[in-house]
């Protein structure tokens, strides 16, 4: 097998879009992948499909596409496989000769486990490939809502009271962690899967009977789990953009109109179940406080790339609390991240541009670290 040095087409970058996944996200990131491989500008990119189905296999280009809609934009891209050897120094195809294509950037539109919790993200780093967004700590770390509310409190970030505990812990004796939740939290309150995203297994509880069952539910999706206090707050969300200085968006405000809390009917399926406020009204010195809040939380977590922050802003008190990062938000033609963006002055194509720009500008930085003594 021969291996091209060059790019055939050495004024585009060749990037390839990872979509799919093992994950209880699986179609939503199908839903991403749709809108970010249709806004690439094919006068400057070539672009790769890269598809992983529901079973964790990979496919190569042509199958990949045949998982998206039918309005995604086909690619010139017929390669009959994927990678060669990813120890190669990158990660490439093989086109149909036979012939080794690098990629020059990866472009991970995948969200949650095995997507967006430094899992794949390890295997870049291995193969020395640039790719958008978080590295393996910040999405390891912006992944499980534990470690990442215990990051905050370290950073002094304002968090609600939570508990959390394993679904072992809670099958041996669930009166025990009952008890606790009653004691601790209160209600109402909210249960989550520490390690998921989309809103994917969280519910609601406001006694003991719905407590069960909501944990029952989240048990299904992970091994920790989290319950956290439930307060009346408006919802106020932030996008963040950058590597070692980032800077935050205008606000952006979900306001739900049929549902409890913003579930994953409400943001994916339903036309009418929330309703998106972009700007949020808040006060200018309120949105400066909050975009100055969005840094640091992006900065606890080491994040790079990209990241939507999340907050509680509470409607008697005035209280503002971080609930979550997500280090790879979603990017449908309805997320908020692109959104916020949009009404910050940085369009959906653009904002694409921005982001391969940060993941080979954090790349070339990695690449002056010393990885031998001698």
């Amino acid at each position: 097998m021969s291996t091209k040095a060059t790019n055939p087409t050495p004024n585009k970058l060749r990037v390839g879009v990872i979509f799919g996944g093992r994950s209880g996200e699986h179609e939503v990131s199908l839903r991403s992948a749709e809108a970010v491989i249709n806004a690439l500008d094919r006068s400057k990119y070539e672009v790769v499909p890269i598809a992983i189905n529901k079973h964790g296999k990979w496919l190569a280009s042509r199958e990949a596409t045949n998982l998206l809609p039918s309005s995604v934009m086909q690619t010139a891209d017929q390669a009959v496989a994927i990678f060669g050897d990813p120890t190669e120094r990158g990660l490439a195809r093989l086109d149909q000769a036979g012939e080794r294509e690098q990629l020059d950037v990866i472009f991970p539109v995948l969200h949650g486990t095995y997507g967006e919790d430094g899992t794949i993200q390890g295997l870049f780093e291995m193969a020395d490939v640039a790719y958008v967004g978080c590295g393996v700590l910040a999405s390891a770390c912006g992944m499980d809502k534990v470690v990442m509310k215990c990051l905050f409190r370290e950073a002094g970030l304002p968090i609600v009271p939570y508990t959390h505990f394993l679904r072992t812990q809670w099958e041996a004796d669930p009166l025990r962690i009952e008890t606790r939740v009653s004691e601790e939290i209160g209600f109402p309150c909210f249960v989550k899967p520490a390690n998921l995203g989309s809103s994917v297994g969280i519910s609601k509880a406001t006694d003991l009977k719905s407590l069960n069952a909501a944990i029952a539910l989240a048990a299904k999706f992970d091994r920790k789990l989290i319950v956290e206090k439930g307060i009346n707050a408006r919802e106020i969300e932030f996008s963040v953009l950058g590597n070692d200085e980032p800077v935050a968006s205008l606000p952006g405000e979900i306001v739900p109109q049929t549902a409890d809390f913003y579930d994953y009917t409400t943001k994916y399926i339903s036309d009418n179940g929330a309703r998106l406020v972009i700007p949020a009204e808040l006060a200018p010195e309120q949105t400066a406080q909050f975009q100055q809040l969005a840094g640091r939380v992006f900065q606890a977590i080491d994040g790079a790339g990209l990241g939507r922050v999340d907050f509680f802003l509470e409607k008697e008190t005035g209280e503002i609390f971080v609930n979550e990062i997500n280090t790879m938000p979603g990017f449908t033609s309805i997320s908020m991240y692109p959104k916020l963006w949009e009404a910050s002055g940085l369009g959906y194509s653009a904002l694409i541009d921005k982001l391969i720009e940060l993941a080979l500008e954090r790349h070339r930085e990695k690449a002056r670290n010393v990885t031998s003594y001698e």
